[in-house]
């Protein structure tokens, strides 16, 4: 049976560890500091490379499960990063959230500097100061959840990430998001299998959601892709991009998947809709 959690419990958690970082450095310093890092890169063309483009996620641990691997300070986090990118993945992704996946900002920092390819902070995001924060730590790509933002603070915040020159990818798992993501102005999405609010796995939600977004956005499945078999299932259902996290960091030989889930991704038979 899923294992139910009060979502707004998680929100104000997010909102009390970003004002305890604020109090330390305040907003208007982060916000100087994300306008003055180079220019992000361009995490949305990577996604739309001919085939299924992979994102690996780099976390330390899983809410319902514990830790899935450690980490033995930022020289593993750095290595394993170089590693992926070897792998031929497309983007990275990097659990920040400490709370629930004892993931840090510095972590970020850490595989950042060691890679070349678009960095996605991976974090629940609510606030402004979280974005500028992420923009300082190296984030190309910055996560809004539809389901925990009202209207107004989800154009908000999109427009936050976009007038640093990030990219915003906006997560969803019901139709009724799709309509909030298509008001908003979002040009990427990506469809959640893993609900907020439990442990539970909706292998459905891309097939049944996917459908109701228009050609020109770009999406991305996230959740359940342990074998090449899933990066085909989910391309054959319109997927430009999989982001994968748990599966690779508890793998035996991370970059052998990791491998494996490229080249299926890449495959002339992978089904793709920008081939």
């Amino acid at each position: 049976m899923p294992t139910p959690i009060a979502v707004d419990h998680l929100v104000a958690g997010v909102l009390a560890d970003v004002a305890a970082r604020e109090a330390r450095v305040p907003f208007k310093e982060v916000k100087a500091r994300s306008r003055d890092m180079d220019a992000p890169r361009d995490a949305a063309q990577a996604l739309l490379r001919s085939g299924c483009s992979i994102i690996t996620e780099i976390k330390r641990a899983v809410p319902y499960g514990g830790e899935i691997v450690h980490l033995d300070g930022p020289h593993s986090v750095a290595t394993l990063a170089r590693k992926l990118e070897e792998a031929g993945v497309h983007v990275m992704a990097c659990q920040t959230d400490r709370r629930r996946f004892h993931g840090s900002l510095e972590d970020m920092r850490v595989a950042r500097a060691a890679i070349d390819i678009p960095m996605l902070c991976r974090d629940t995001i609510v606030d402004p100061y979280q974005i500028h924060e992420a923009r300082c730590y190296g984030a190309d790509a910055i996560p809004l959840q539809v389901e925990l933002l009202d209207q107004a603070r989800l154009e908000s915040l999109l427009d936050r990430v976009e007038s640093l020159g990030m990219t915003a990818i906006l997560e969803v798992r019901t139709c009724a998001e799709v309509d909030r993501v298509i008001k908003a102005g979002g040009t990427v999405v990506a469809i959640n299998a893993w609900s907020l609010a439990s442990d539970a796995l909706n292998r459905e939600a891309f097939s049944t959601i996917s459908p109701g977004l228009p050609e020109s956005i770009t999406r991305i499945a996230v959740g359940g892709v342990n074998s090449p078999r899933n990066v085909l299932s989910y391309a054959s259902q319109g997927a430009d991009a999989i982001l994968v996290g748990e599966s690779i960091m508890a793998a035996q030989d991370p970059m052998a998947l990791a491998r494996s889930l490229v080249a299926a991704g890449q495959h002339p038979a992978c089904p793709s809709r920008r081939s």
